[in-house]
């Protein structure tokens, strides 16, 4: 999908500071000015995917072992303590490329971030929402 960015990056269109490259999934660096901390890497399905509900089992199993691997040399090469896995689906979400992604996010003691929502949703729903999925799956 050429009007993608994570596609032209995967095609060598873009260029990308590579942590790994593998069939089904690949992992990379983020732009410079958009890193939350060094070693930050997204990891990214090969095949298009727009985002998490439209990915194929293949996309889904592919980029989340890579993002285990990447979070093991995380700990490994950068002492990292923890990791913190991002991902957003749909821009209410506030996913900004389309394209199914994961930011592996390395942590350490001295951080003083918060990888977490500090304010739950304000979104209202009338009914019990746990029981509204679960239906989904009857």
């Amino acid at each position: 999908m050429q009007s993608c960015f994570f596609c032209r990056v995967i095609g060598g269109e873009e260029p990308a500071v590579w942590v790994e490259r593998e069939e089904h999934a690949v992992a990379f660096a983020p732009l410079a000015d958009s890193a939350l901390a060094p070693g930050h890497t997204l990891v990214v399905p090969v095949h298009h995917s727009r985002d998490l509900m439209s990915a194929d089992p293949v996309a889904l199993s592919s980029t989340m072992a890579l993002a285990q691997r990447v979070s093991r040399a995380m700990v490994g090469a950068l002492g990292a303590t923890g990791v913190v896995l991002l991902q957003a689906s749909g821009a209410d979400a506030g996913q900004s490329v389309p394209h199914l992604h994961l930011h592996v996010v390395p942590s350490w003691p001295d951080d003083a971030t918060i990888h977490w929502p500090g304010t739950p949703s304000a979104h209202v729903y009338d009914g019990d929402p746990h029981a509204a999925l679960a239906e989904m799956f009857e």
